[in-house]
């Protein structure tokens, strides 16, 4: 009785507006059905029907590429957890980074976790495309999702760089220094390049609320549409590229 009460439960939301216009293709009884409600979903269109051999073989990709999301996901968890203990002013940095080493329950280990899955993430990025390089991976007909992982690399190193001011501690404060001052350089554009990173003529409060929200907001959105067309195109050309 309860068995026949949860199918007709179910019947009937499966009828319903909501769920039609969710799934639109009716339940997936026929391989007609199965495959429309597969191209019609944005995640389960991501994932391949098939995945060829080589695809499968860690000596090959090493994993680098699924690592590198996943150190993403980390890095955003992370750094969502960390938002509500830090604040972004000079006076109070500092002393909310000691706060979640000393006072903060496991905030050594929230900090700990986002910092080295920041460190992983960057070695993993450069790894993946030095694999994506060896292997010839770039090659037509992959050259624009090649120019997108060239992107996302960028990315990567300016998302590490944007998150290294914030302890505001001497290391930050003098690598900051130091690496605007080397921005400074760039011809022509230079001087505006490093007075629209700081906000003022040198490291201040400006250029910490400035990295604080490329860091949090600007960077992560721009990382994660980047990571939607990557993986987008790598469904779109035939899967993991075959050795050569």
């Amino acid at each position: 009785m309860l068995y026949n009460a949860a199918n007709q439960l179910g019947r009937q939301l499966r009828r319903s507006r909501p769920w039609r216009s969710i799934f639109r293709h009716g339940w997936p009884e026929d391989l007609r059905t199965q495959s429309m409600a597969v191209t019609s979903n944005v995640f389960l269109h991501l994932h391949p029907v098939r995945v060829r051999r080589h695809g499968l073989r860690a000596s090959y990709t090493f994993c680098m590429g699924g690592l590198s999301f996943l150190l993403f996901l980390v890095l955003s968890i992370t750094g969502v957890l960390l938002m509500f203990y830090y604040r972004p002013a000079v006076q109070l940095a500092y002393t909310d980074m000691k706060d979640l080493e000393t006072t903060v329950n496991f905030g050594m280990l929230l900090r700990n976790m986002h910092r080295w899955s920041a460190h992983g993430m960057v070695l993993a990025v450069f790894v993946h495309m030095v694999r994506v390089f060896a292997t010839g991976s770039y090659k037509p007909p992959r050259e624009f999702n090649w120019v997108v992982g060239v992107i996302l690399l960028t990315l990567t190193f300016l998302l590490s760089f944007t998150g290294y001011l914030l302890p505001w501690d001497q290391l930050s404060f003098w690598a900051i220094t130091v690496g605007t001052n080397m921005a400074s350089y760039v011809p022509v554009v230079g001087s505006e390049v490093k007075l629209m990173l700081l906000g003022a003529y040198e490291v201040g409060p400006n250029a910490l609320i400035r990295f604080y929200t490329l860091h949090v907001i600007g960077f992560p959105i721009l990382a994660a549409i980047f990571m939607a067309i990557h993986f987008w195109r790598i469904r779109k050309d035939g899967g993991i590229s075959g050795p050569l």
